[in-house]
């Protein structure tokens, strides 16, 4: 029964391992997602530390890697030297998980007042051509996001860029993806996105955090499967090990 509980410890040991490969490729793809999305969104906040969750989790993904590598060769090979890294490896990166869940929830409470305290002064510094950084910037997210203004269309009314544009209009990228037409003329305000952008931007980037806390959290979880199976083969397999006595110098009587 015993051996019958090891065999099979060491065949979902080996499946995970397996699983864990594929993490690390899933990991790295959402930490290179979120660097990717936040480079579009990263004149909406000025604290760097927010990505920190995702550098980690590339990290740890990078690792798993290794980790799935050690793990197959130490459960194939039924090496208990090999097995107690692999728990012990396992265990650092679960507790980095964790981290990364915890400063994940942080940096997702800090985003709305990141946004709020830089959005206007981006807007204000907006001059429409595609050489200014702060013009890409709003032009992509009114576009993407479907949005117009900090609230609404009318904020334009207070941007430097209206009063020394002086034609009663906003950036085209605030019209409606529908209307071939429209040249971005507030007097014809059907015509324009009606939400504004800083909702919405604070709504996207807080559900980019959130996939990062979701995934270390289900990695998490299917970590410590491993680490308990991984202890059942050692506590298992230790005890079916033949007891060799400790030989010192001298004979016996």
């Amino acid at each position: 029964m015993g051996q019958c509980g090891i065999t099979s410890s060491k065949t979902v040991l080996v499946f995970l391992n397996l699983i864990f490969w594929a993490a690390a490729g899933i990991l790295c793809y959402v930490g290179a997602y979120v660097f990717i999305t936040y480079d579009d969104y990263d004149h909406f906040f000025e604290d760097v530390y927010t990505l920190i969750p995702a550098v980690i989790i590339i990290a740890v993904g990078a690792l798993l890697f290794i980790i799935g590598l050690i793990g197959c060769c130490a459960t194939v090979r039924e090496s208990y030297c090999g097995l107690t890294t692999f728990v012990v490896i396992l265990l650092l990166v679960f507790m980095t998980e964790v981290a990364v869940v915890v400063l994940g929830y942080v940096y997702r409470a800090k985003v709305e007042d990141e946004v709020n305290g830089s959005i206007i002064k981006v807007y204000d510094e907006y001059n429409g051509t595609n050489s200014n950084s702060q013009s890409r910037a709003i032009d992509y997210v009114q576009r993407q996001l479907q949005c117009c203004g900090i609230h609404n269309y009318s904020d334009w009314q207070h941007t430097r860029w209206y009063e020394e544009s002086k034609n009663n209009s906003v950036p085209v990228s605030c019209c409606k993806a529908s209307i071939g037409s429209c040249t971005g003329s507030l007097t014809r305000p059907e015509d324009l996105y009606q939400e504004g952008c800083e909702a919405l931007v604070v709504k996207k980037l807080k559900e980019i955090m959130m996939y990062v806390i979701w995934t270390a959290l289900t990695f998490a979880a299917i970590q410590m499967l491993g680490m308990l199976c991984a202890c059942v083969v050692l506590c298992r397999g230790s005890r079916d090990l033949p007891y060799e006595p400790l030989v010192t110098g001298g004979t016996y009587a």
